[in-house]
């Protein structure tokens, strides 16, 4: 990699990264290619061998890790062990940002905001949503949101591991993108594992299917579009087609997967809710218009 060191609005060409694990250890990596001064820890002190052997520096302990840079980039396994690290260092993480890119949720990084701004520290919270064999790559995208002065001033430095986006200043925002980017993935999968499920039972080709289906669902992203606009403005057209319409197929549908023992919980959810809309007048109104049923 091209040795370039950012040097924008505060950002001197040293970074500290605690935790070591594969996340940690492929962004402390890129730092080190990229010319920046590197100190790592890890509570293993064993992990960091092969970062030093880069070219990074290990450092005795957390605080003093914290110490030897301004932009400090936590990476560990939960918010336990994020707790934990910042009672550790709570000594040294004045005048320093503290960027913290461990999985948790919206309330965790509004109480890390919290706890940093009363001792003199500045917070960015973000998520990683990708491998860490892609980190630096642009697929790889990282939303962060916080303290606004800290991501502007570092945001040269963060967009050295992949595709950033700032969500504001709420500490909780990149984890409320996060949560809901990977709660639509497994609903989607789970759906996609027993419709595979209901294929083979009746003696159909997965693979077979999979490639039919991929096909289909370049169609799904203006109709997302379409239906996050309706919910936001009120107004529901009739998207997928009207309710009235699409309740036809739930009986079948649902008969269908109880026959070969397929789970429909989610069709029967999708069946209730369509029969109280279309009970209450709403019958020319689009499948979007089941928002409105969904507890607020």
């Amino acid at each position: 990699m091209t040795n370039t060191t950012p040097t924008t609005n505060g950002s001197t060409g040293r970074v500290t990264v605690l935790g070591l694990g594969d996340m940690g250890s492929a962004i402390a990596r890129t730092f080190v290619d990229h010319g920046f001064a590197t100190t790592v820890w890890n509570r293993t002190a064993s992990k960091s061998a092969p970062l030093v052997d880069a070219g990074a520096t290990a450092a005795a302990t957390a605080a003093e890790a914290v110490a030897a840079s301004p932009l400090v980039v936590i990476c560990l396994l939960d918010g336990t062990a994020v707790d934990e690290v910042l009672a550790a260092v709570e000594g040294a993480v004045a005048g320093k940002v503290l960027v913290n890119v461990t999985s948790g949720s919206p309330a965790q990084a509004r109480a890390n905001e919290r706890w940093a701004r009363e001792r003199g520290a500045e917070y960015i919270d973000g998520k990683v949503m990708g491998d860490p064999p892609d980190v630096g790559k642009p697929h790889v995208r990282f939303p962060f949101s916080g303290s606004r002065e800290a991501y502007e001033a570092h945001e040269p430095t963060l967009r050295l591991l992949g595709g950033i986006a700032y969500h504001g200043e709420d500490a909780g925002a990149a984890a409320v993108e996060f949560m809901a980017q990977v709660a639509m993935g497994f609903e989607m999968l789970i759906g996609f594992l027993h419709t595979l499920n209901l294929v083979r039972a009746e003696g159909g080709d997965v693979t077979a299917f999979t490639e039919r289906l991929t096909d289909s669902l370049s169609g799904y992203a203006p109709l997302l579009t379409m239906m996050a606009n309706a919910i936001k403005t009120g107004e529901y057209g009739p998207d997928l087609g009207p309710l009235n319409v699409q309740a036809a197929l739930m009986d079948d549908l649902i008969g269908h997967r109880e026959s070969v023992g397929v789970e429909a919980v989610r069709m029967r959810e999708v069946k209730t809710l369509m029969d109280h809309r279309i009970a209450t007048g709403h019958g020319n109104e689009g499948f979007s218009s089941l928002f409105e049923l969904l507890p607020k």
